[in-house]
């Protein structure tokens, strides 16, 4: 019996894919993470191309092409491959497409992206938040005034946020204005 080392002898830049262990962290879908992994395989480790069809990818990762197109715009959303389309000159000198040439962008370019994504998106919460705060800031100081043929609102501290503006629509504000002249483009004469 042939006794067989724990470890392999293996040369690891020819018989492994490396994978960034970043890629875990962005956010991707499990199918993106996949079509990542086979075109890290298919890389070559000198241009970092790849070339294959979706139908290629698809095999190999066991989905259809449709799904595999959407799992590469994924990974073009998030920065971490770049696509490039080929063409083809058949014998008899017809043009046609090719399959896409993918370039393999480095991992740190997709993680800063990511990052300014966050902030992004936090800085447009913090806004949201603010104006929420103002808007009930607004409204809390406002007194609803009671009118005939309009029930009288609740009080603001009872109201949630999608019911801030109720008095100023219902009571004579905003409603006054929309259909005064001059919001509807006709200008009123002096007479």
């Amino acid at each position: 019996m042939k006794r067989y080392d724990l470890y392999s002898k293996r040369d690891p830049a020819k018989n492994f894919s490396p994978l960034p262990n970043e890629v875990f962290y962005l956010g991707l879908s499990y199918g993106a993470i996949a079509v990542y992994g086979y075109l890290m395989h298919i890389e070559d480790r000198k241009t970092f191309q790849s070339y294959a069809g979706y139908n290629t990818i698809g095999r190999a990762v066991k989905m259809s092409a449709n799904t595999v197109r959407k799992y590469v715009l994924e990974l073009e959303d998030k920065h971490l491959i770049r696509t490039e389309p080929t063409t083809v000159i058949t014998r008899d000198g017809r043009k046609r497409n090719g399959t896409l040439r993918y370039y393999i962008r480095p991992i740190q370019e997709a993680v800063d992206y990511y990052y300014e994504q966050q902030l992004l998106r936090l800085e447009v919460d913090t806004e949201r938040q603010k104006a929420q705060a103002r808007l009930s800031r607004l409204c809390a100081a406002q007194e609803p005034l009671p009118t005939e043929g309009h029930p009288m609102t609740p009080p603001a501290a009872e109201r949630d946020v999608s019911g801030l503006c109720g008095p100023v629509c219902e009571v004579g504000g905003l409603s006054d204005f929309q259909n005064s002249p001059v919001n509807r483009g006709v200008e009123k004469s002096a007479g």
